[in-house]
């Protein structure tokens, strides 16, 4: 029985273990650094009041009808379990594709990759689990992270942004041949903050929208009443508010300390939406590796480093960044490992 390991439990690494299960047995392992599933995917919760939650990463997913083919069965199941439905908030500026519909996760954005995980079942799901190194032992990959000591696993699969892969320590280092290595170092990201204004139950937002885009401040790019957005609008759950910050503002301000970027960050919205009231608690989300702005050349899906044993890496930087990149990638990694096994 093979030991697999999927370093990342994002939307890629989350939808390749729930194919992986239904597609072979073995053991199963999904390591992810962070504290939580999602990945860019996350849901962020108030410190005060775990009820009350904010969408930092993807807002909402949209299902382009003209180019869905296969991909349409992973939103319909994704419907038919609750964990996704229609989005019908307004949302001011946004550009609606003919064609195209758009759905929220009314339990935050997050249950989808949860929904996976719980989709491989019997799959070991470790958080905290930061994989530093990933080296070759008895025909086996030896995979170290900074806490724990060091496992071993017949199949590794990283769903990591490209440039963490490439920072990895170990003999992977000489796998990774020159052609691969200019390949991966092409790939690259925006880069942008997400703040989120967590506030008590009984706490009202007066604007007309559930959400919009803004196109005439230099820092705020995208402003969403989070819980209206989702339909969630209860007198016993605090509101909750999402900003998004331009790719510009993201870039300039990359190395600057939070604080001040939460700081300047509150001052522009205070600018465009002056009425908000004073949250509880706030979030400053860094998201370094934003979206993809530049896939592997032939958007492939996914890479084999090494063959035997197979060491193979995936994740929308392979594709494009959204929800149908991303399972493009975990169909293709799933495609490349069964013809291994």
């Amino acid at each position: 029985m093979a030991r697999v390991l999927v370093v990342g439990a994002g939307l890629t690494g989350s939808a390749c273990a729930a194919l992986l299960r239904a597609a072979a047995p073995g053991r199963l392992e999904v390591w992810d650094k962070a504290r939580g599933a999602g990945g860019r995917m996350s849901t962020s919760r108030s410190a005060p009041d775990a009820a009350c939650t904010a969408d930092l990463g993807a807002q909402y997913l949209t299902l382009e009808t003209g180019r869905a083919g296969p991909r349409r069965s992973f939103y319909e199941e994704l419907l038919s379990h609750g964990i996704l439905e229609p989005l019908t908030a307004p949302i001011k500026g946004m550009v609606v594709k003919e064609g195209s519909r758009n759905y929220m996760a009314p339990q935050g954005i997050s249950s989808v990759v949860k929904y996976y995980l719980k989709q491989s079942a019997g799959a070991d799901v470790f958080y905290e689990h930061h994989v530093t190194q990933i080296s070759l032992r008895d025909g086996k990959w030896e995979v170290s992270r900074k806490m724990g000591s060091p496992e071993q696993f017949d199949i590794v699969i990283l769903t990591m942004p490209v440039p963490q892969i490439l920072q990895l320590q170990g003999d992977i280092v000489n796998i990774i041949n020159e052609s691969q290595k200019q390949q991966l170092e092409s790939v690259s990201y925006s880069s942008r903050y997400a703040l989120g204004l967590f506030y008590e139950a009984g706490t009202r937002i007066d604007v007309p929208w559930a959400a919009q885009y803004i196109t005439d401040n230099p820092c705020i790019r995208f402003i969403s009443i989070d819980n209206k957005k989702r339909n969630i609008e209860s007198p016993e759950i605090g509101p909750s508010v999402v900003v998004h910050t331009s790719v510009t503002f993201g870039h300039d301000h990359l190395e600057s300390e939070p604080d001040e970027v939460q700081q300047l960050i509150l001052n522009h919205l205070e600018s465009i939406v002056p009425s908000l009231p004073k949250p509880t608690s706030i979030k400053c989300q860094k998201w370094r590796y934003s979206q993809v702005t530049k896939a592997v050349p032939n958007c492939p899906g996914q890479m084999i480093l090494h063959t035997q044993p197979l060491l193979i890496c995936g994740g929308d930087g392979f594709t494009h960044s959204n929800f149908d990149g991303c399972i493009d990638s975990a169909v293709s990694l799933v495609e490349a490992i069964k013809s291994h096994l």
